[in-house]
């Protein structure tokens, strides 16, 4: 089927974004082989393969990471809902904006590791603090996207929309929802990736299972495998997740014709 004499639906082949990873994997490899990288400084890849069977043998490893999934999820979703109905009223209510945009753009600034004292005095060092750390790191982006895309409708919409009688409800609906939908969707992917940054903060308080708990365990025993195989399954949990969200994504998305959605006609 063609639109506009491009092919539509059609999408470039999967493997290329295997390319970068195999090469700085080869580059890798040759530099601790050729001892540039001493192995307790940087493992080689195969040592960090290795490392991650053992852990996984033992047990430990598919724990680890389901606890810190939890985690994350837990976070994503308190940090979304909350950053959801505050944005939502904050960009459609200019009152609403009045009392608390400025509050929130300042409390954005604050460091993620600031919060730690407090939420371990509020909550102790149980699993409340995390899930509450990580969904302060989700909250700002999800909140500032979507502001910015309530807030950048295009004016002619919405006087149309009153033009022809729509009530808040269905000018929300009809207008506001379907602008605002893809900086949304950018806020979504931005605090699911800070939420896999906070989660390494959280499970500093106190956690004795989690692939946080795991980098510190092999800073604390001299393991310098174990950090980077914990490094690079957060990168592997991160983009499986991102995957998953554009997945579910899409289908909100497909009425979308931009140019990424060009480029994704053209690819060859």
């Amino acid at each position: 089927m063609r639109r506009n004499g491009l092919t539509r639906g059609k999408r470039p082949p999967q493997w290329r974004g295997l390319v970068l990873p195999a090469l700085l994997l080869l580059v890798w490899q040759t530099l601790c082989a050729s001892e540039v990288f001493t192995p307790d400084v940087m493992p080689s890849p195969v040592a960090v393969a290795t490392e991650l069977l053992r852990l996984w043998t033992k047990g430990r490893l598919f724990g680890d990471i389901v606890v810190t999934a939890e985690r994350v999820a837990l976070g994503f979703l308190l940090g979304t809902a909350v950053a959801t109905v505050v944005g939502a009223a904050v960009g459609y209510s200019r009152r609403a904006g009045e009392y608390l945009d400025p509050t929130l753009q300042a409390l954005k600034a604050v460091p993620s590791l600031a919060w730690v004292p407090l939420f371990i005095l509020w909550f102790g060092i149980f699993e409340v603090s995390k899930v509450a750390l990580i969904a302060v790191g989700v909250f700002f982006p999800v909140y500032l996207n979507l502001l910015a895309g309530i807030r950048s409708t295009d004016r002619k919409l919405v006087e149309v929309g009153r033009v022809n009688a729509l009530g808040s409800f269905d000018l929300v609906k009809r207008i506001l929802v379907p602008a605002a939908l893809p900086n949304y969707v950018t806020g979504l992917r931005a605090g699911l990736a800070l939420g896999w940054m906070f989660v390494i903060a959280a499970e500093l308080m106190g956690a004795s299972k989690g692939l946080g708990f795991l980098m510190l365990d092999g800073q604390m025993t001299g393991r310098p495998a174990t950090i980077v195989a914990a490094l690079m399954l957060f990168a592997i949990a991160g983009k499986v997740s991102d995957s998953l969200l554009v997945a579910a994504s899409r289908r909100a998305l497909a009425w979308q014709d931009d140019f990424a959605s060009t480029q994704a006609k053209t690819a060859p």
